[in-house]
C-alpha cells in the first residue's frame, strides 16, 4: 500500500469512504511520522496520541454506517493559538504556562464536527508575534527543507511554521493556522505548502488567542489548492459569539477547482517591484503571469499607490491592538504568576518573566501610540492610511480587475539568527500586510524552486468573500508548477 502519509486530503477522504483504509490506519500513520520526526523538526509543542486514536476509532464507526462528515476520519495539526478544550492552549507562551481551556474555539469546533481527528498542538511564534518562528517559548520550529547540498538548519516562516513544517514533512494532513500580517502566506512560502488567509470575518475568531483582532483571520494550510478549499469549508462559519464574523453561506469551494479562468482580468501592482528584489522572485512573478495568460487570463497593470505605507501603517495598528489583547495576561485568573510584594508588583513580575521579548517590544510600541499625545500623530494616522490601502484595492476592483498576482515573499526561508534586526525581519511581510489591513483573502500557491532548491510561492489577492476566484486560479499555477516535496533526511 502506498504509504498513508503521502496521500492528499482529497484522496484519503475517497479511500475512507470506501473503506479501503481506516482512520485509524491513517491516524496511527502518521503518530509514527511525528515520534519520528519532531525531535529533528519541534513542528508539535503537545501530541495528543490517545486523543487521536479515540477519535480515529469513532470515524471509523461513522464511517462503517455511512454517516461520515466532510473530514471524517482526517487527521489534522492545529496551530497552539486555537483553543482545544482540555489540551494545551497557550499561544506558544510562558505565560500561559499550564493553561487547559474548559472550551472549544468555534474554527476546532467546526472540524470535528465534519468528522476531523486531531493529532496535536502546533508550534508557533509567540502570541503570533514573528516571521520566522524563532519567537516560540517551546524553542524554534526547523523547516523541513534544506539548501542543496547544505546541512544549514532554516526558519519556517511565522508565525504559524509550525503548522507549515507539520503539512510540508507530513506530520498531518492539513492544519489551522492564523494570519495577521502574513502569518499563513509566508510559512506557506517558505515550505512548499498551500496557504489561504480568507476574508475578515469568514471564520470565527472566538477562542482563537487574540494578537490584534482587526487584523487576525484563520485559515489552513494544506499540500495542494483542492485540499485547502475542502478545509476553509468545514472552518468558515458565522458565530453569533463573534461579532466580527460575516452571516452569508459558506461556498463549496472545491467546485471552484478546474474551472476556467478564461477572462479573468488579473493585476499585476508595479509597486510590488521593489527595490533590491532578488532576480529570481521576479522570474517566478513573470513565470506565473505567463501561465495565467496561457490559460486564459488577461494582464493588466496597475497601481496600488499607498503600498508603500503598508508595512510602517501596520506596525502601528498591530502592536497597538496587542497591547490592548494582551492587557489580560496579568496573573491573577490563569496561566503564569511570579510572586510580588504587592499586586502591582505581581503584576509586573509576572509579564517580565511570561513574556518574550518580540512580544514585549510590540506591547511597548503599541502602549506608546495609544499613549496621550501620540494617538492621533501615530495611530489616528495609521488608521487613515489604513483606509486609503483598501481604497488602492476598491479601485481595482471598480475596474474590473477580478484578482491580482504578486509573489509572496521577497526571497526564500533564511537560517535562525540570520536576521537580527527587528525591521530587517518585518520586510519579510512587505507582500502581505496590504491584504490584512484591507481585509481582503489572499493565498499563496507553491511556484518553483531558488537556485539553492528552496520553495517559492505566488500570492493572489482577490475581492472580498471571492475565496473561489483565488482556489481557481490557484489551481492553473499548480498545474502549471508541480508539487514539491523537501527530502525526508530526519528519517535517515
Amino acid at each position: 500500500m502506498t504509504d498513508l502519509t503521502r496521500l492528499t486530503i482529497a484522496e484519503a477522504r475517497e479511500k475512507l469512504r470506501a473503506r479501503e483504509i481506516s482512520s485509524s490506519e491513517l491516524t496511527g500513520a502518521f503518530l509514527d511520522a511525528i515520534e519520528t520526526a519532531n525531535p529533528h523538526l519541534n513542528a508539535y509543542v503537545k501530541v495528543t496520541p490517545e486523543k487521536a486514536r479515540e477519535m480515529a476509532k469513532a470515524s471509523d464507526e461513522r464511517l462503517a454506517k455511512g454517516e461520515g462528515g466532510e473530514l471524517e476520519g482526517i487527521p489534522l495539526g492545529i496551530k497552539d493559538l486555537f483553543a482545544t478544550e482540555g489540551v494545551h492552549t497557550q499561544a506558544c507562551s510562558h505565560i500561559l504556562d499550564r493553561f487547559e481551556p474548559r472550551y472549544e474555539s468555534t474554527v476546532t469546533a467546526n472540524l470535528w464536527a465534519d468528522g476531523a481527528v486531531m493529532l496535536g498542538k502546533l508550534n508557533m511564534d509567540e502570541f503570533a508575534m514573528g516571521s520566522s518562528n524563532e519567537t516560540s517559548y517551546y524553542g524554534q520550529v526547523v523547516n523541513p527543507w534544506k539548501k542543496e547540498g547544505s546541512n544549514q538548519a532554516l526558519v519556517p516562516g511565522g508565525s504559524s511554521g509550525g503548522s507549515a513544517a507539520a503539512v510540508a514533512a507530513r506530520l498531518c494532513m492539513g492544519a489551522t493556522a492564523t494570519d495577521t500580517g502574513g502569518s499563513i502566506r509566508q510559512p506557506a512560502a517558505f515550505t512548499g505548502t498551500v496557504g489561504i488567509k480568507p476574508t475578515y470575518g469568514r471564520c470565527s475568531r472566538w477562542g482563537t488567542v487574540a494578537f490584534a483582532s482587526s487584523l487576525d483571520q484563520a485559515g489552513p494550510i494544506a499540500h495542494t489548492v483542492r485540499d485547502s478549499a475542502i478545509l476553509l469549508k468545514s472552518m468558515a462559519s458565522v458565530d453569533p459569539k463573534d461579532t466580527t464574523s460575516v452571516d452569508r453561506p459558506v461556498p463549496n469551494y472545491e467546485d471552484a477547482i478546474g474551472r476556467s479562468v478564461k477572462g479573468l482580468k488579473i493585476g499585476i501592482p508595479s509597486e510590488y517591484r521593489v527595490e533590491g528584489m532578488p532576480a529570481a522572485i521576479d522570474e517566478l512573478w513573470q513565470r506565473g503571469i505567463e501561465w495565467l495568460k496561457d490559460a486564459g487570463a488577461e494582464i493588466v497593470e496597475l497601481s496600488l499607490p499607498h503600498t508603500k505605507y503598508a508595512l510602517p501603517a501596520y506596525y502601528i495598528v498591530a502592536p497597538a491592538e496587542a497591547s490592548s489583547n494582551l492587557a489580560r495576561y496579568d496573573g491573577v485568573r490563569y496561566g503564569l504568576r511570579e510572586s510580588g510584594k504587592d499586586i502591582i508588583d505581581m503584576y509586573e513580575n509576572t509579564r517580565a518573566a511570561g513574556f518574550g521579548d518580540e512580544v514585549k517590544r510590540r506591547v511597548l510600541i503599541g502602549t506608546y501610540v495609544l499613549s496621550a499625545g501620540y494617538y492621533d500623530a501615530y495611530y489616528l494616522k495609521a488608521q487613515k492610511v489604513r483606509t486609503l490601502i483598501k481604497r488602492d484595492f476598491d479601485i481595482a476592483w471598480a475596474d474590473g480587475v477580478d484578482a491580482i498576482l504578486t509573489p509572496t515573499t521577497p526571497d526564500a526561508a533564511f537560517a535562525p539568527g540570520e536576521i537580527t534586526d527587528p525591521v530587517t525581519m518585518y520586510l519579510n511581510d512587505v507582500f502581505t500586510v496590504t491584504v490584512n489591513m484591507a481585509g481582503l483573502p489572499g493565498i499563496s500557491v507553491p511556484a518553483g524552486l531558488s537556485e539553492s532548491g528552496l520553495p517559492l510561492g505566488l500570492q493572489l489577492i482577490g475581492k472580498p468573500f471571492e475565496e473561489e476566484t483565488l482556489f481557481q486560479l490557484g489551481q492553473v499555477i499548480e498545474d502549471a508548477a508541480g508539487r514539491f516535496q523537501p527530502q525526508e533526511w530526519w528519517a535517515s
